[in-house]
């Protein structure tokens, strides 16, 4: 979409949002959603820039309400510099939604657009916190942080390009964010948090899971993050247990679900391998990426 080379701010993670997107799904025949997947993410990471460094709230409120309006007139409203972004925002999701309606004869739309909009309303959420330097209660956080993590987005856009059959039951279960979306999502955030809040708080960002539960709890940094560690084992098991038990969601979305989580665990285990990748993340994707390509290469 070439982004990043238009915004200054934004980070250029093409590689690593590959990665993400290999992570959930790897098999051959989603090679399409590994793509859209992609692009999604990609979507993600600059939207993550823009609330979390660069816009002033009263311009991410002005973005914010674009989004939730999905009205292509809203652009003239926008500063020059989040013009580009709203329209690669409103023109990638609206081809998205062409391909599911023209495959599945269902319109991802509604779907898509609350996702969004649910998902920039809590990054506005956290801006506001950081902003006005607010230390939520931790449960405001960790509702708040099931959505920013950006997860339910992702398994949003993998439910309706998933070439499988779409039922009434799972359409209910998605508009209500079923659990098996909740714990990825929140997942996804913990890992996040358990690695980044040092270097956050080196930025004078002091929002996390971690530092909410020591301020609200009186408690030392480790004892929060021994707390943080047992919260991620627990959603862990209900994720476990939401797949098996009672789930609307055929075999390969859970499937996805899972894989989901389990990237989050391989990107941030050695540290922020998305947003500060080292040499540890660097050789990872190219083991399991690049140096197979140059095989394939070779061999033909």
């Amino acid at each position: 979409m070439g982004l990043a080379s238009k915004l200054r701010f934004s980070r250029d993670r093409l590689t690593e949002c590959f990665f993400w997107a290999v992570g959930m799904t790897s098999e051959y025949e989603f090679g399409d959603l590994s793509k859209s997947l992609t692009k999604v993410i990609s979507l993600i990471t600059t939207l993550d820039d823009l609330y979390d460094v660069y816009g002033t709230l009263d311009e991410l409120e002005l973005f914010t309400t674009a989004v939730e309006s999905w009205d292509i007139k809203a652009v003239h409203v926008l500063p020059e510099y989040m013009k580009i972004v709203f329209l690669a925002l409103y023109n990638t999701i609206n081809e998205l939604s062409y391909h599911v309606l023209k495959d599945h004869e269902l319109d991802a739309i509604p779907y898509f657009t609350k996702a969004w909009s649910d998902l920039l309303k809590s990054f506005l959420q956290e801006a506001k916190w950081c902003k006005e330097e607010e230390l939520p209660k931790f449960n405001d956080y960790m509702n708040n942080a099931c959505v920013s993590s950006s997860g339910v987005v992702l398994l949003v856009h993998t439910y309706f390009m998933l070439n499988h059959n779409i039922t009434k039951q799972s359409l209910e279960a998605l508009d209500n964010c079923h659990a098996l979306l909740r714990s990825p999502s929140l997942i996804f955030r913990l890992c996040n948090d358990m690695v980044t809040y040092k270097a956050e708080l080196q930025r004078g960002e002091k929002v996390n899971s971690i530092m909410c539960y020591m301020n609200e709890n009186g408690v030392s940094e480790e004892v929060a993050y021994e707390y943080i560690q047992c919260l991620l084992n627990e959603t862990w098991k209900k994720l476990n247990r939401d797949t098996v038990i009672d789930s609307p969601f055929l075999k390969d979305f859970t499937k996805i679900a899972i894989n989901l989580a389990r990237t989050a665990h391989c990107v941030y285990q050695d540290g922020d391998g998305h947003g500060v990748p080292d040499a540890t993340t660097k050789n990872r994707i190219c083991s399991l990426i690049i140096e197979p390509i140059s095989l394939m290469e070779n061999d033909t």
